[in-house]
């Protein structure tokens, strides 16, 4: 696996994969650098199949504070733009305009991608989580806050919407429409304990053990069939948005018909009736 400059990645564990938001400085703001990595490292990671679980955090005291505005990071450099994007003819705008729709694209296609990926993701956030640093958060499977963890729709206090990079997709599945509008319409910050009442998040827990809890719940995770896993997110990815129950079930079905034609399943029946714990296949 590559080393990069802004995001760090490394298994302490057999089977778990951390990304580490690696801009301290910054609380961890996003750059047009790290958007770049980001890219290239889950990539690498869509079809690793050692990697079966993914955490997400960020270095020192900030998960991700969002785009870095004071850096200009929406303002791609122009060598970065495709051709054939930057060619576009439809787009009648400036080239400032096409520069910052294209950092708008690369950024949000992240959001994407997380969901496309095989493994769960578990976001360990502590200190703040604003604008694109929430959306990352919120593409995540899970969020385990620490106590320091603050949310908030940051884009919507300066003079931009609250709905950015996912956040209006996202946010109203996860805690209801009426609670999802007024954080994005006022931008303003909720804590901790407040994204623990509203079940924004699945648990709070000192930032010190902020880590150990993630890998706690990832390790839970690598004892189930890898395949069974992998079709599990991609039942609720497609779920979440069903046209009705018949679909639903039907996704439910076919996944569950591909699990019982495997040696997993056998195993996971065996382990049953001789009451001890399966032994899956590591791939």
């Amino acid at each position: 696996m590559k080393k990069y400059k802004n995001i760090k990645y490394q298994e302490l564990e057999e089977g778990i994969g951390i990304i580490t938001l690696n801009r301290p400085e910054r609380l961890n703001a996003v750059d047009f650098e790290m958007i770049e990595e980001f890219h290239d490292l889950l990539s690498e990671l869509e079809w690793n199949l050692d990697c079966r679980v993914l955490i997400i955090t960020g270095e020192g005291h900030g998960f991700c504070a969002g785009m870095d505005i004071k850096e200009g990071s929406l303002f791609v450099p122009e060598d970065k733009i495709p051709k054939k994007y930057s060619n576009l003819k439809y787009l009648n705008v400036g080239d400032e305009i096409k520069r910052k729709m294209y950092g708008l694209k690369r950024i949000s296609e992240i959001m994407i991608t997380l969901r496309k990926i095989n493994q769960p993701v578990i976001a360990a956030v502590k200190g703040p989580a604003s604008g694109g640093g929430f959306a990352l958060a919120m593409a995540c499977d899970i969020r385990i806050a620490g106590e320091s963890a603050r949310f908030n729709t940051a884009f919507i206090n300066i003079g931009l919407t609250g709905s950015d990079m996912g956040s209006s997709y996202f946010l109203p599945r996860l805690i209801g429409l009426s609670r999802a509008a007024e954080i994005m319409y006022t931008g303003r910050f909720f804590d901790a304990k407040e994204a623990d009442r509203i079940g924004f998040v699945s648990k709070v827990v000192p930032d010190d053990q902020l880590l150990e809890a993630a890998l706690e719940l990832a390790r839970e995770m690598l004892k189930k069939s890898p395949l069974g896993l992998r079709l599990t997110k991609e039942t609720i990815n497609q779920n979440i948005d069903a046209p009705n129950l018949e679909a639903a079930i039907f996704l439910e079905n076919r996944n569950q018909a591909v699990c019982m034609s495997t040696a997993d399943f056998s195993e996971g029946i065996n382990a049953f009736f001789e009451r001890r714990s399966p032994k899956y296949p590591k791939r």
